[in-house]
């Protein structure tokens, strides 16, 4: 493919000497690697780590504002408060259950209402948090409790466990993660354990919250250096032996070989190479097309048809993305406006978006382009942030999120729960839709945990009021199941593959034709 690197042996064999002229440099150079990598590691780890404190801190922030409310209440009798306590469950994200306590004796819950226990102020790190391996109604699940006391009265705030696990198994799927509360430590697999922290070997690092007495411990395992300098320097030591000496023949081969991917890409975003596909997305009850979602595919003139995967990373770290997502828009409005009375009101386009657009404001631009080539009000233009490289809030992303809303754009987070910070971006910026990643929905009817985390995205969005949509969709279990849970918009192999312009265009005047 035009963007593999590849060191043919043969090459090596004839040509041991410059094989060997070239070891000083390679040696060298792997040493700056490692290095490097491990620098990379330990700045990946504190990043990761303080992400997790932040979304740790907002769902205990939670549990504070809880308790804040219902910690005067304590002392009355259960009846007069229970309503007020079950109140405080349904507004608070995270929060499982409050319970109300006199004289370090729990007498009223939003669970069972009356309810005697004990409680032991010394269960409870600084005072605050305890962090339990379950409950007499979820023995098997873990609970952080949030504690606030003043005088005789007390407040007992529940979070849910499962919450905790998906933080720490999905903020970065890489890094090995795990939350220590007092004597107790809990990592993704959802075991609360009060044995020795155990020690990452690579890069580890603690960072504890200011707000709350616990901290996070992220680091890497055994081996982690090299996975990521094979990941992140896999040309590199093809690179060092240029150095070596070679006949100018061996140099300018080497150099063909070794052609940079983005000076390719370049050359294909010139001569119009990247092309638009379209795969229909479906309303969840009807099945009626709903919209579409843009893809991108690179029609080489040597290699053919190439897949995205193979070109989309590199284009967004060379920051080429952005012009290759402005031809793709510029290609569909041309291709879709004439034919735009055969779509539904409200049809949806949707393109993804990568860190890199949001630098600056001239993604609004392209928008408002793409929007005025169609009658007004007639699609809905939609935005899916991409989660390969981290969109850092900054008053320039705000200010463009706010003038793309303002536009009517909408905005939806992709392959939800698997990239950098699906939920900070949900704190940080307006967001309209969740997509699913197929990873879960892949799942269905196989591994009960991924349902979990697939009902609990499903429940999330509809406690923010969000849209949702499914990809992956590949079985009829998998549809049915997904209706059923409500999920608006389904996406995948069940419905249609991805199609080129003109197959989805005769597919629309036909779905038009037989309705």
């Amino acid at each position: 493919m035009p963007l593999t690197l590849k060191m043919s042996r043969k090459w090596t064999d004839r040509y041991a000497l410059i094989v060997l002229s070239g070891l000083l440099p390679v040696v060298l150079g792997v040493l700056i690697i490692v290095w490097q990598a491990n620098r990379s590691l330990k700045l990946e780890a504190t990043q990761t780590a303080q992400e997790a404190v932040r979304q740790f801190d907002l769902m205990l922030d939670n549990a504070a504002l809880a308790a804040d409310v219902v910690l005067p209440l304590a002392g009355q009798d259960c009846a007069q408060v229970e309503l007020a306590l079950r109140e405080q469950v349904t507004r608070r994200p995270f929060v499982r259950s409050v319970n109300l306590v006199w004289d370090n004796q729990i007498y009223c819950t939003s669970l069972f209402g009356n309810y005697k226990e004990a409680v032991n102020p010394a269960n409870y790190a600084g005072g605050v948090l305890w962090l339990m391996p379950g409950t007499i109604v979820t023995p098997n699940d873990p609970v952080l409790v949030y504690r606030q006391a003043r005088d005789k009265r007390g407040a007992l705030i529940s979070l849910y466990g499962f919450h905790l696990v998906n933080v720490l198994g999905l903020i970065n799927h890489k890094t090995q993660l795990l939350i220590s509360v007092g004597d107790a430590w809990i990592d993704r697999y959802g075991q609360v354990r009060t044995t020795q922290l155990p020690h990452l070997p690579v890069a580890q690092t603690a960072v504890a919250s200011l707000e709350f007495p616990y901290r996070v411990i992220a680091g890497f395992n055994q081996g982690a250096v090299w996975r990521h300098v094979t990941v992140e320097y896999p040309g590199f030591l093809g690179l060092l032996i240029f150095l070596g000496a070679v006949s100018a023949a061996t140099v300018h081969r080497l150099q063909q070989r070794s052609s940079s991917p983005s000076s390719e890409m370049q050359r294909g975003l010139e001569a119009g190479e990247f092309i638009p596909y379209f795969q229909p997305v479906v309303r969840g009850d009807t099945k009626q097309w709903a919209g579409a979602e843009v893809l991108m595919r690179w029609q080489h003139p040597t290699e053919g048809l190439v897949r995205p995967d193979l070109f989309i990373p590199f284009a967004e770290h060379s920051g080429l993305i952005v012009p290759m997502t402005r031809s793709l828009m510029e290609q569909t409005s041309r291709l879709l406006a004439p034919h735009s009375s055969n779509m539904g009101p409200g049809f949806h386009i949707a393109f993804n978006i990568a860190a890199h657009h949001c630098h600056n404001l001239e993604l609004v631009e392209d928008c408002r382009r793409f929007l005025e080539a169609f009658a007004p009000g007639h699609i809905n233009l939609v935005l899916e942030l991409t989660e390969r490289e981290l969109i850092v809030p900054t008053a320039t992303t705000h200010e463009l999120f706010s003038q793309l809303h303002t536009l009517g754009v909408m905005i939806a987070i992709d392959d939800f729960g698997t990239g950098h910070s699906s939920l900070s971006y949900l704190r940080e910026f307006n967001v309209d839709y969740l997509k699913i990643d197929q990873s879960f929905v892949a799942l269905i009817g196989v591994d009960a945990l991924s349902r979990h985390i697939l009902d609990s995205i499903i429940e999330l969005s509809a406690k923010l009021d969000l849209g949702i949509v499914a990809e992956g969709v590949e079985t009829q279990e998998q549809s049915e199941y997904l209706a059923a849970q409500g999920v608006d918009f389904l996406q995948g192999y069940l419905f249609a593959r991805p199609m080129p312009p003109g197959e989805f265009i005769e597919a629309l005047r036909a779905r038009l034709t037989s309705t």
